[in-house]
């Protein structure tokens, strides 16, 4: 047999992992008509690989940050480094990862919903690093959410490197962020929860057996490298009277306030941000730095998630007045950073603030009726647990994760009370859960449980037409065509809508026929297509056609836009008050 003429060719370590993978997907391609066999096999695999890898992302965190603040270290330290990480930061997601801002969840809902489950591989770095710094330099984040998306970004790698269709990536994106949460929480139960009931939206999901293969597969490993450590050591609690049950709803009802107070805070903080030049964009994370430094010269608590202190209260080692301050310390900061456009999450910071606000009630109570009241470490313990069903909007996930975090069942009941008080509070307050504001500002709408039920296979995209083509948005008013379709008028420029005029408006605009069209939708922000909002008329593909009827009523509008759930902006057709009124008629006939 004759041998290659360069035999280092075919030893390079190049060509050989070429030939593993060119393997692997030849096995993976054999395994695809055996599916269960498939998602058995990747989610053991994605399991043990997104656990090595947060294992690694809390021991650099947690090593940086112990080099950063070293135990009795100077007091400068505490300004100059929240401000110097967020800096550094800053530009490098400006720089070279712009994907990797904020908490990572949005971004893996994104992936999952509308970009078939892809993640590329340099925002997985990307997050890693930058959250690493941010972290490390006390930021008040978390790690729970990067964690997700680098799960999410690691089982989507490996899917698309294995040659997988994009239904089958999409699939696994849930499994990576399972497995990334069970292991930087140490809570494989409610990984799998919030798995399913927030990434998906779907608590009967049929890919449940492989979401809880990763996240125990994840737990295992991180268990393997770390040991068999509850993340708080908690002393045991009793309820001391039923009466209790009644503070306890009432913690809920406080902390849903809190917990709106978060979510509009950190929104209006962002979009105040992202209305600031671009050019300043890598600037921006630094103000979050600056205000933490500042805080952390007085109040050094404020630095980090604050995993630490919560264990003090916890075990009852803390003073009221100091938890009555952090409350409001904390929420400022966390929703400072994270709305100057940071990296890292908002998990930890809420339980931070619920403990802290758990805390401040239950000393206050037990001073007052120190028989009828369990200690304050029990309120801080159910405190955690009511400010992240509220700002999260997961409570079944919160009880769970309370109970793995501490091992201690006998605060169930009255977590779920509060629980489920918060919940409901927060969602009367502010009826759109935090992750999902965020990714509207972006102009991204993720596709509601509603639209992929079975129910509604009467969708919008199945009577969808071609638009009309744009009116320039420099076009005068007295210059505008009479025969627009509709007697609606799509103003833009390119593929980007601006918005819609109707007859209507330019009646309104009898008095001044030199207006443009831009400055009519100016003066008509309700049709205009807003980046940040729900109040312009439109309807996306997936939408059943009841909507696009109750829309079309509304607004009366003969036809709808339909847009691009990743930019609202960006038209795909247009549906039409007749074709649905004459699909419901051939249905009717049939049926």
């Amino acid at each position: 047999m004759t041998e290659p003429k360069n035999r280092s060719d075919w030893r390079s370590p190049r060509r050989y992992v070429s030939q593993r993978w060119l393997r692997l997907r030849l096995w993976a391609s054999t395994l695809g008509e055996r599916e269960a066999q498939l998602y058995l096999v990747l989610s053991l695999a994605i399991g043990a690989l997104v656990g090595l890898m947060v294992v690694a992302f809390i021991y650099v965190t947690e090593n940086l940050g112990s080099r950063m603040y070293p135990p009795g270290g100077p007091a400068w330290h505490r300004l100059a480094i929240p401000i110097a990480g967020a800096l550094v930061s800053g530009f490098l997601l400006t720089r070279y990862f712009p994907d990797a801002r904020g908490s990572g969840i949005p971004q893996t809902k994104t992936a999952l919903f509308l970009q078939g489950g892809y993640i590329g591989g340099r925002t997985v770095v990307g997050r890693f690093l930058c959250s690493s710094i941010s972290l490390a330099s006390g930021l008040a984040l978390g790690r729970e959410g990067p964690s997700v998306q680098i799960g999410g970004g690691v089982a989507s790698m490996i899917g698309r490197r294995l040659g997988l269709t994009t239904a089958r990536i999409q699939a696994l994106v849930p499994v990576g962020a399972a497995a990334a949460l069970a292991a930087a929480f140490n809570t494989p139960i409610a990984a799998v929860l919030f798995s399913l009931e927030e990434i998906l939206g779907d608590m009967h999901a049929p890919l449940l057996g492989s979401v809880v293969i990763g996240a125990a597969t994840s737990w295992v490993t991180l268990h393997l490298l770390l040991g068999d450590e509850p993340l708080f050591h908690v002393p045991a609690y009793q309820l001391k009277n039923p009466g209790e049950f009644v503070a306890y709803a009432v913690l809920g009802v406080i902390g849903g306030y809190v917990s709106v107070a978060f979510t509009k805070l950190t929104l209006y903080i962002r979009l105040q941000f992202r209305r600031l030049p671009k050019k300043t964009e890598w600037l921006q994370p630094a103000a979050g730095g600056v205000l933490v430094g500042v805080l952390a010269m007085f109040v050094p608590q404020v630095l980090g998630v604050g995993y630490d202190y919560i264990g003090h209260v916890l075990s009852g080692n803390f003073l009221v007045r100091t938890t009555a301050l952090l409350i409001v310390l904390k929420l400022v900061t966390t929703a400072a950073c994270y709305g100057s456009g940071n990296a890292g999450g908002i998990f930890g910071p809420s339980l931070f603030i619920g403990a802290m606000l758990g805390a401040t009630m239950g000393e206050l109570l037990h001073t007052w009726l120190p028989v009828y009241t369990s200690t304050p470490g029990a309120y801080a313990l159910v405190g955690m647990g009511v400010t992240f069903a509220g700002i999260i909007r997961t409570p079944l996930t919160s009880v769970f994760m309370i109970f793995e975090l501490t091992r201690d069942y006998s605060i169930v009941v009255p977590l779920m009370i509060a629980n489920l008080t918060s919940f409901y509070i927060s969602k009367r307050l502010q009826p759109k859960a935090i992750y999902e504001a965020l990714a509207e500002q972006d102009g991204i709408h993720w596709p509601t449980a509603e639209a992929s039920r079975p129910a509604n296979r009467r969708t919008v995209a199945s009577l969808m037409k071609p638009g009309p083509l744009f009116i320039d948005p420099d076009t005068r008013v007295s210059e505008l065509p009479d025969d627009a379709a509709h007697g609606l008028y799509f103003v833009g420029r390119g593929d980007e809508l601006q918005g819609i005029l109707s007859k209507t408006d330019l009646q309104r605009a009898a008095g001044d026929r030199e207006l443009t069209a831009s400055e009519l939708l100016t003066a008509h922000p309700e049709h205009a297509a807003q980046m940040d909002g729900e109040a312009f008329p439109h309807v996306h593909r997936d939408h059943a056609l009841e909507l696009a009827l109750e829309r079309m009523a509304t607004n009366q509008w003969p036809l709808l836009p339909v847009v691009d759930r990743a930019n609202v902006r960006r038209v795909l057709g247009v549906v039409e008050f007749d074709d649905v009124i004459a699909s419901y008629a051939v249905s009717g006939r049939k049926e």
